[in-house]
């Protein structure tokens, strides 16, 4: 699952799934102390935001956000890079990762990294919560505008003839439950609760989140039944009409549980560089523009998540970062 990169594509060091599902044992891991250079690529440029010219004060910054590798934090970390850099004029803005969970938040306790954009809330508690943590850091006001989702889905074409519900899939014409990772923590919710808990005459399979994305694309295209574990924020969501299917009895439960997405700082950037606090703190995305990013940063290619951001930008999404620019402008005293 590891996968070194020199760019933050869409690799991962664990999958969310897992991650999710971890508990403090992790917050044990490496402190990291210093800003390493970042796996970003800084290449193209983001249309003109019609809100001025670069600060001049962000020439000499040194910006180092912490990635864990999920797609929505792929897509606002390298959004974030590409208009700080070149709407606001730092000078560097890198992206370290991918990283797990004990170091990201250690990391930004530590200083070694300005932020974390992708706190799940509250399933990361127990990191943020840790005696190392919390007493170094602030966490943001959610950015994300929308609810996560989690749970077993089908393509809206099954949801048309009658499967609704999770007690619907004995009769949707298929009796595979198609999976991601075995180390998954979701995935023996489904084989020991899920399955059993709705009398499902289903086998669960398991394989990678990738070779479920390829299986969906397959069947999607047929018209064929599939089911498998989705989520949002996500790019599936933008290129396929999904369905998640209702749990009456709550046996997907707290996976389903929605989550709130956060951004972490250590609590010294707001005196230290209210500029960057500001520009932070101002970030938010709607479900359709965190999934409509992510199919653009697909699109353009792992290894060049800085090219699906531009191409993002540039079909009229520019205005979606306007607020964030200008609330770095005003705390610049430039409003």
């Amino acid at each position: 699952m590891t996968q070194k990169r020199p760019n933050i594509g869409f690799g991962r060091r664990m999958s969310r799934r897992e991650a999710l599902g971890l508990g403090a044992a992790g917050a044990g891991a490496i402190l990291l102390g210093g800003c390493g250079g970042g796996a970003g690529s800084s290449g193209g440029t983001s249309g003109s935001s019609g809100t001025g010219g670069a600060l001049g004060s962000n020439k000499n910054k040194k910006i180092t956000f912490g990635s864990i590798g999920w797609t929505e934090d792929v897509a606002l970390s390298n959004l974030s890079k590409v208009v700080m850099e070149k709407d606001l004029g730092y000078g560097s803005v890198d992206i370290k990762g991918p990283l797990e969970l004990g170091p990201l938040f250690l990391g930004v306790a530590g200083g070694g990294l300005t932020a974390f954009q992708d706190v799940w809330m509250p399933n990361n508690k127990n990191y943020l919560n840790s005696a190392k943590v919390k007493p170094k850091v602030e966490l943001l006001p959610p950015w994300f505008e929308g609810k996560t989702k989690y749970g077993l889905a089908v393509p809206m074409y099954m949801k048309k003839k009658g499967i609704v519900s999770i007690a619907d899939l004995n009769k949707a014409g298929t009796n595979v439950i198609t999976g991601i990772e075995p180390s998954a923590s979701f995935m023996p919710v489904i084989r020991n609760k899920v399955i059993p808990g709705y009398n499902l005459h289903m086998k669960l399979v398991t394989s990678s989140t990738a070779a479920m994305l390829a299986e969906l694309q397959k069947k999607y295209s047929a018209k064929q039944p599939i089911v498998i574990p989705a989520w949002s924020p996500h790019w599936m969501n933008k290129k396929y009409d999904l369905w998640y299917l209702k749990d009456p009895k709550g046996l997907e439960k707290p996976f389903s549980n929605s989550s709130k997405l956060q951004t972490v700082v250590n609590k010294n950037l707001k005196n230290d560089d209210p500029v960057t606090y500001a520009f932070l703190k101002a970030v938010r995305l709607t479900a359709d523009q965190v999934n409509s990013l992510e199919l653009e940063i697909k699109k353009a290619g792992s290894d060049n998540p800085i090219k699906g951001v531009n191409n993002w930008l540039a079909k009229g999404n520019h205005k979606v970062v306007e607020p964030w620019i200008k609330a770095a402008r005003k705390a610049a005293g430039q409003a």
